[in-house]
């Protein structure tokens, strides 16, 4: 039993730790509504940094760019997932460790030879130099999410689908995928902070105004408002706020999913 004593340290330590990790933030949102004169709260912040700093091209294409990525990586994911979890094959475990070369290199480490490369493809520029290096980032940390849930579902799930009939395809979309739905929420709501939160891969590929994604565009507005903070405090906040939107309509799931990932893992 926990005693009294010992339940109050607990709040106290994590009451700390939730001022420490909250604080920042508040003070980012009240920079944001301060008035340049510092004479109360106001909105025009949130009008300037939108208007001036161009906030729904970016945040367009950085919906564009994070949606496609979580929905290629999620069904990449399974597919390899499935593969290297269920099925055995000459090269398996080769295979899985080359897969794992995407989560251990950086991206800086790969970028001006990836560059060079989709120039001489005439990829440069557009929206596939953005997304496409993410979802084989991305793609490289699903398949090891997955097939670590693959590796954990029932073998007797899977034989009595075989005895009745059903191939690899089918127990994959039929029978292990709907299981797996808190851990393929857990690795969209991943993926798509992730996405989201990208700088360097737009920085490197793009240098169209259309193709930048917010983050790139924050700091590109940054350069306008250098000694401005309430606009690049709202810029900030409208950048961020996508992502908190997104992780608290999925927190449930998404704690569930790392809980049953980190157990089976």
């Amino acid at each position: 039993m926990i005693s009294q004593r010992q339940r109050i340290a607990s709040y106290t330590i994590l009451v700390l730790f939730a001022i420490v990790a909250l604080y920042p933030i508040i003070n980012i949102v009240v920079l944001s509504l301060t008035a340049p004169e510092g004479g109360g709260y106001v909105l025009s912040n949130y009008t300037a940094a939108w208007e001036i700093g161009r906030f729904s091209t970016y945040l367009r294409m950085s919906l564009l760019v994070s949606s496609f990525v979580v929905v290629c990586s999620l069904v990449l994911s399974s597919l390899a997932g499935y593969a290297f979890g269920c099925m055995r094959f000459r090269g398996v475990t080769a295979l899985f460790y080359l897969c794992l070369i995407g989560i251990m290199v950086p991206m800086e480490a790969v970028a001006l030879p990836l560059y060079f490369d989709l120039r001489s493809v005439g990829l440069t520029d557009t929206f596939w130099s953005v997304s496409l290096p993410q979802v084989a980032q991305i793609s490289a940390f699903g398949t090891f999410w997955m097939r670590a849930y693959f590796l954990s579902s029932p073998p007797a799930l899977r034989e009595a689908a075989r005895i009745d009939g059903a191939n690899h395809w089918q127990i994959l979309w039929r029978i292990l995928i709907p299981v797996a739905r808190p851990n393929l929420i857990a690795l969209a709501v991943l993926g798509f902070m992730w996405s989201w939160n990208e700088f360097f891969i737009p920085l490197v590929m793009v240098t169209s105004e259309s193709l930048r994604t917010a983050p790139l565009g924050l700091a590109f507005f940054q350069g306008k408002y250098t000694t401005a903070v309430g606009p690049l405090a709202a810029g900030a906040v409208i950048v961020a706020l996508p992502v908190v939107v997104v992780y608290l309509a999925l927190q449930r799931h998404f704690i569930r999913g790392i809980i049953e990932g980190a157990i089976k893992g």
